[in-house]
């Protein structure tokens, strides 16, 4: 495939990945799409119109004319090098342009992104177009996340979906409960890490470099959500010693006494707490990974469990040779939330234990502070904003989500928020030093 082929065929790639937003948006009402649950979340309206506002600017360079100046101001997020902008935590008092305004706002642009299939243009443009789709992609799994923050505050507790999954899990033969944990050894070393740019990958995720790790385990899988109801029963949230001194300060400013969206019974109480996921509210599945938990909580389990949160060295390392990039539970399965670790046939003597659920399922936290590589150097332009100005107070978390578009993410793809971020589909595994 030359370059003009290889252009032509990255737009019929952005066009269905914008139908695939709009495909995740129908199951809610124009009511739906409007409201703001929180400051961190947007409405989906929002980020249907901050979608389409991106590539109307990538067509602005080449001298395609700008579709509504008014755009520019409420859809630009947080470009502050393209101007003045609408403070995020008041997007949900958008209600004009009204939905029908944004879709056909979409529509126009998705029609100018289409003619441009034989432009001499193109390949001018490609790598912004690429940008725009893998950003896209990211907003998919922000509608998602935003949705369960806003129907979780609704009494009814509405379903997202209710249709069934398309990859339902069927433990039809396999043995009922959790795969065992084990630990599985890597010996300390020089390694190479990070994105080596032969493929699309974010400005974060580069430069390759080298990087020296000491011995360390890593779990075969994530920690489920039994495990975490254990270390709550043992007092987790009411021992000060587990957490760091601003884990505990959230604990005691938020009274927590469990993971977001985790209906806990009353104290004392030994009945299972109900959970709310996407698909409406249910039974907590014990087997299933804990998930939307913030790095307190992470970081507090590690220290009641006897082990700690992998740097994010350790983790790439280990996934690089768990060698499971194409595999997980993502978004495309229409889960939308963990799902058990299947039990794998045993393993034959000395055969190194299997790595599971290294990509999708949850996010998983790291220990480690979210930096620029070594030599890092911010792409030019205005998306020099994208990742760079971020590196300072979040942490690194690695292998996408159940709610992350499959194709998205990477074995080098390094996810980043602050420690008391809950919202998100992130989860824990653990490490050990020897």
């Amino acid at each position: 495939m030359n370059r003009h082929e290889a252009a032509a065929s990255l737009v019929s790639e952005v066009l269905a990945t914008r139908r695939k937003t709009i495909r995740l948006t129908e199951p809610l009402s124009a009511e739906d799409a409007v409201v703001q649950s929180m400051p961190d979340a947007s409405p989906a309206k929002w980020h249907l119109g901050h979608t389409t506002w991106l590539f109307d600017r990538v067509l602005q360079t080449i001298g395609v004319p700008q579709t509504s100046k008014h755009y520019e101001y409420i859809f630009n997020s947080y470009y502050n090098a393209l101007g003045k902008f609408h403070p995020r935590p008041r997007r949900g008092m958008l209600t004009r342009p009204s939905l029908d305004e944004v879709l056909a706002y979409r529509r126009a642009i998705d029609a100018r992104l289409a003619d441009l299939e034989g432009s001499p243009r193109l390949a001018e443009i490609a790598p912004a177009l690429e940008l725009g789709m893998h950003h896209e992609q990211q907003h998919q799994e922000l509608i998602l996340t935003d949705i369960k923050t806003l129907f979780a505050a609704n009494p009814l507790l509405p379903a997202y979906a209710t249709h069934p999954a398309v990859g339902e899990v069927n433990r039809g033969g396999r043995s009922v409960g959790p795969q065992p944990l084990a630990f599985r050894a890597f010996d300390g070393g020089l390694f190479e890490i990070g994105h080596g740019n032969q493929s699309f990958c974010y400005d974060n995720e580069a430069p390759r470099h080298k990087v020296y790790i000491a011995p360390f385990s890593i779990a075969t899988r994530l920690v489920t959500a039994g495990e975490y109801l254990a270390f709550i029963h043992d007092g987790g949230y009411e021992r000060p010693l587990l957490w760091l001194s601003d884990g505990w300060a959230w604990v005691n400013a938020n009274a927590k006494r469990g993971p977001l969206y985790w209906a806990m019974p009353e104290r004392g109480s030994r009945e299972p707490p109900r959970v709310f996921t996407l698909r409406g509210e249910r039974d907590l599945d014990e087997d299933s990974p804990v998930c939307h938990v913030t790095y307190y909580e992470a970081d507090a389990y590690a220290r009641w469990a006897g082990a700690r949160l992998p740097t994010e060295a350790e983790w790439e390392v280990a996934a690089t040779a768990a060698n499971t990039e194409a595999s997980g539970n993502f978004a495309d399965e229409e889960h939308f939330h963990p799902i058990p670790a299947q039990r794998s046939s045993p393993s034959s003597s000395g055969a190194l234990p299997e790595l599971a659920q290294m990509m999708g399922d949850a996010w998983e936290w790291t220990q480690s502070a979210y930096l620029p590589y070594p030599g890092f150097r911010t792409v030019e332009g205005a998306f020099a904003e994208y990742n760079g100005k971020f590196m300072v107070g979040q942490m690194v978390l690695r292998g996408g989500s159940c709610a992350t578009p499959r194709g998205h993410v990477r074995i080098t793809y390094r996810n980043y928020f602050p420690p008391n971020a809950e919202w998100q589909f992130s989860g824990i595994r653990l490490a050990k030093d020897p």
